[in-house]
Order: C-alpha cells, then sequence, then structure tokens
C-alpha cells in the first residue's frame, strides 16, 4: 500500500540579510519564508518553502498569506491522500483554489522531496534527469551606491564566486539610474556581465529611453521594463533594440509564455518555480520558450537553501540556460535553516546530492528563527 500523508506543518521563518537589499518598489532586511514539513505515514518527511520579497511590495502572495491558505484550504484536502500521486493532488488543488502559485510551489516541492526520499532519488531524477551538476549563478548588486557595488563586484569576482552582475534600479530618475550602471559596467569592464532589473519601474516612453542608453553603455540584458501585464510594450521594446529584454513579472506560467512569444516577444524568460506554482509547472513554461526560440534565466524569488535547491533541480534538467541564474538567495542571508548550506564555488553552485532535494533542517536554527506568535 503506497504511503499516505499524515501532517503538514507551514512554519513562518525571518532570517536577517547580510546588508539592505534595495528594489524599485521596496528594500529588504530580512527575508520572510514558509518551511513546509510535510510526513508520511512511513515516517519520511519532504521539505518545501515559499518566499516572496518585501512582503505585499512584491506581488498578490505574502508570507503570512501563503501560511494560512496552506493551514486552511490545502491542508484539509491533502491530510489522508496517497503522497506519490503529484498530478492527481496537484489537479485537486487547482480545482479548488485559484492563483496561490507560491504556496502550491511549496507543496509541489514537498511533495517531490518526500517521492525522492521514498524512492531513494534526487528529485532532477524525478524531473527526468539532471544534464548539469554545477551551475552559473550572477549576483545582485543593490547597496544603490556605486562605490560599493563596484568594490563589492571586483572582490567577488577576484575570489571567482561570481563574474556576472545584475543592478536593481527604477526607483530614481532613469538619467541617475543609467550613470549608476554606466559607472559600473566602466569600472568592471569586459570582465563581467552586468545586466539591470527595472521591476517594472518605467512606462514604455521611459523605458525606450533608459534601454537606448543602456544599450550604448554596453549592458548586456535589461529586466522587466514594464508593467506586467503590458505585453505589446515588451513586444515593441524587444523589436526596437538589439539589447535583449528579460521578461520576468510578466510570465508566471506556461500560458502567459505562450500569450507572449504568440504576440511577437524575442528575448528571454525568468523562469521562477514559485510563479510557475511548483518545479515540474516551471519546466512546462520552459518547453513552451524553447519552442518559441526564446532564452532561458534561473530566476529566483530570493529563496532560502529549501527553494533554492528545488530550483536548481529542475534547471538542472534543462540543455541550455541561456542567461545561467539567479539562484544565490541563501547567500544574501546571515545565516541557513539547513544542516549543509550549498557549496558555491567558481562562480556558480552544484547540485545537492543525495534523495530528494538533499537538504536537512537544521532544528536549532529553525528554533531560533521561527517566528514566534
Amino acid at each position: 500500500m503506497s504511503a499516505t500523508i499524515q501532517s503538514i506543518e507551514a512554519i513562518l521563518v525571518d532570517i536577517p540579510t547580510i546588508r539592505p537589499h534595495k528594489l524599485s518598489m521596496t528594500t529588504m532586511g530580512v527575508q520572510s519564508m514558509v518551511i513546509v514539513r510535510m510526513k508520511d505515514s512511513n515516517g519520511l518527511e519532504g521539505l518545501g518553502e515559499a518566499t516572496t520579497i518585501g512582503g505585499l511590495a512584491y506581488g498578490p502572495e505574502s508570507p503570512e498569506s501563503v501560511k494560512l491558505t496552506i493551514d486552511t484550504y490545502f491542508k484539509p484536502q491533502l491530510i489522508g491522500q496517497p503522497a506519490g500521486n503529484i498530478n492527481t493532488l496537484r489537479v485537486m488543488l487547482n480545482r479548488s483554489t485559484r492563483g496561490n502559485n507560491l504556496a502550491k510551489s511549496a507543496i509541489e516541492t514537498a511533495l517531490l522531496d518526500l517521492q525522492g526520499k521514498r524512492l531513494n532519488r534526487p528529485v532532477s531524477d524525478l524531473l527526468g534527469g539532471a544534464i548539469h551538476q554545477h551551475l552559473p549563478v550572477l549576483w545582485t548588486l543593490a547597496s544603490g551606491d556605486t562605490d560599493k557595488d563596484i568594490e563589492e563586484a571586483l572582490g567577488l569576482i577576484e575570489t571567482r564566486r561570481h563574474c556576472d552582475f545584475k543592478l536593481k534600479i527604477g526607483s530614481r530618475p532613469v538619467m541617475d539610474d543609467v550613470r549608476h550602471v554606466a559607472a559600473i559596467k566602466e569600472a568592471l569592464g569586459e570582465s563581467a556581465s552586468v545586466r539591470v532589473d527595472v521591476n517594472q519601474a518605467w512606462d514604455e516612453a521611459t523605458a525606450a529611453k533608459g534601454m537606448a542608453e543602456l544599450q550604448a553603455a554596453g549592458i548586456d540584458l535589461v529586466e522587466q521594463p514594464t508593467p506586467m501585464k503590458d505585453y505589446a510594450a515588451l513586444v515593441r521594446l524587444s523589436g526596437k533594440f538589439h539589447l535583449p529584454i528579460l521578461a520576468d513579472e510578466a510570465v508566471a506560467d506556461a500560458k502567459d509564455m505562450y500569450n507572449l512569444a504568440a504576440s511577437g516577444f524575442a528575448g528571454a524568460v525568468a523562469m521562477k518555480i514559485a510563479k510557475a506554482g511548483g518545479p515540474a509547472r516551471a519546466l512546462e513554461q520552459a518547453a513552451v520558450a524553447q519552442a518559441a526560440g526564446i532564452g532561458f534565466y534561473g530566476g529566483t524569488l530570493l529563496e532560502g537553501t529549501i527553494g533554492t535547491a528545488a530550483a536548481l533541480h529542475a534547471w538542472s534538467t534543462l540543455e541550455t540556460l541561456h542567461w545561467g541564474t539567479e539562484m544565490f538567495g541563501p547567500l544574501l542571508m546571515k545565516d541557513d535553516i539547513v544542516v549543509k548550506p550549498l557549496n558555491f564555488h567558481s562562480n556558480g553552485v552544484d547540485l545537492p546530492q543525495g534523495p530528494g532535494l538533499g537538504v536537512e533542517i537544521d532544528e536549532d536554527k529553525l528554533n531560533q528563527y521561527r517566528r514566534k506568535a
């Protein structure tokens, strides 16, 4: 008889960041995560994670709402169900609950981790098998201070921890941002790839001006310059410049990817397991992007080690990650809640080994950072 789901716990965890992390819509000093612990009737435990950026500043789900959704809506449906029938459980949750992709991603991740431990196989095997054991990882420079960002980048290049950098812009006047970015690119030269993330802060006219200046400054990629649902602006801008656009907030799942590609968008897509509703759903989106000739980028919502590991297992199964990944979330946090942190080196990170996600909770650290009622 197959194992059944016996218990599900959703735990709020708050870990300070190593420095303020400035985005166009908010500045983060603490990362809040929902850690899911799912146990089956054989005594095995699956781990999942849902994380957002700055509470509700980034999107419609917050850590608090994710916990509420799991505790109130998902848990009663899942308890007693066969733990190995992941597709059936996904369909059931999708029929009973609209949206809430972050919460669904945490559940799908926990189910995959549980299945991997049951079969003694890594999650990447459940998704078709890893092609890559080491994945490239860029670093986001988000202090907002030009000299500090240059110093930080040069130090990371020297230690070979990162050689690609993304700059968070959009909160200042466009030409102030351009000067900031251009100065950093000039200081780093050809030794590093420099990209920018505008986080939807520009209208189309501002984006056209900003992209012209950024293209002239030698920037490699501009992420989501315009509001998420303004597909037409992304399409027009992608046809106007040879500087590629990375669609992020505009594309959550495979259907969004199809609609954007069908409208004529040429560029790249930032895939995130949380946006898509789980690792397997993110790979459906990748299949659509590949068919449309749109490049891949392994995106993050600044997850901790559990969520990062889940994404790495998914990205490892893709033949080509045209723009690499940004799975640096654990490095942004002052501490960790797992026994063995991920191994970041040689401008990237190793795929965790072992059954399931390949990560184990550190109970003392979890209790230290668990949000007290």
